[in-house]
């Protein structure tokens, strides 16, 4: 099994499309614009999910944790996502406040990094970022109790459709411990492929209220 598995990663292939050019000396003074433009072009390209991120976090112990989730949004107040406070992630940022990003866009060859102390939103703004978004969104946040052990398969079934009926009946039932949370960059760095691994890396890094900018070797 072990030779298969080597043979399979040997025989994949990234990038198979034509990479978009990047000149960083073009790039705006501030991250979040060229992440807009990034995101946009992203989802033009065809990429799937471009809206989605790694997020890493780490526990009481220092030990690292990542997982997939969904970006809400960005300003000049940071990069929004949103959980429970009770779960894993939750959990982990009322210890330690503090986070990294990473979109992947293999549809252009292109990645963004980010890290830096993650603030959670007022509980009214979490609120209604939640009954923004849809039924099964709201659903989901009504069942609660993420990360926590599972009994069984139909226990689930049972409590999400306790869920979709209230979120169906309650458009605006609150979820107590929904929480939107932003983290504030301290640094940004945006990477463009290259074929011939020539690869552009661009990172932002903060100095006060203003943004400096360095190119690392890839």
């Amino acid at each position: 099994m072990g030779t298969d598995l080597h043979e399979l990663l040997r025989s994949l292939r990234v990038w198979d499309v034509e990479l978009p050019d990047f000149d960083p000396m073009a790039a705006p003074a501030a991250p979040l614009a060229l992440f807009t433009e990034w995101l946009a072009q992203a989802a033009a390209a065809g990429q799937t999910e471009p809206h989605t991120m790694s997020l890493a976090t780490v526990d009481e112990d220092g030990l690292p944790d990542v997982r997939i989730v969904m970006l809400h949004g960005a300003d000049a107040d940071g990069w929004a996502f949103a959980s429970h406070t009770t779960s894993r992630k939750g959990r982990q940022l009322a210890v330690r406040p503090y986070a990294a990003l990473d979109f992947y866009w293999p549809a252009q060859g292109r990645q963004i990094r980010l890290r830096g102390p993650v603030a959670v939103a007022p509980p009214e703004e979490g609120q209604a970022d939640l009954h923004a978004r849809s039924t099964g969104a709201l659903a989901a946040a009504l069942v609660g109790r993420q990360s926590e052990v599972l009994g069984s398969v139909e226990e689930l079934a049972r409590a999400s459709d306790a869920a979709w009926q209230r979120a169906g009946r309650e458009p605006d039932a609150a979820a107590p411990t929904w929480t939107l949370y932003r983290l504030q960059p301290e640094e940004v760095e945006f990477f463009q492929g290259d074929a011939r691994r020539r690869h552009v890396r661009l990172v932002y890094r903060r100095t006060g209220a203003e943004w400096r900018t360095e190119l690392l070797w890839p």
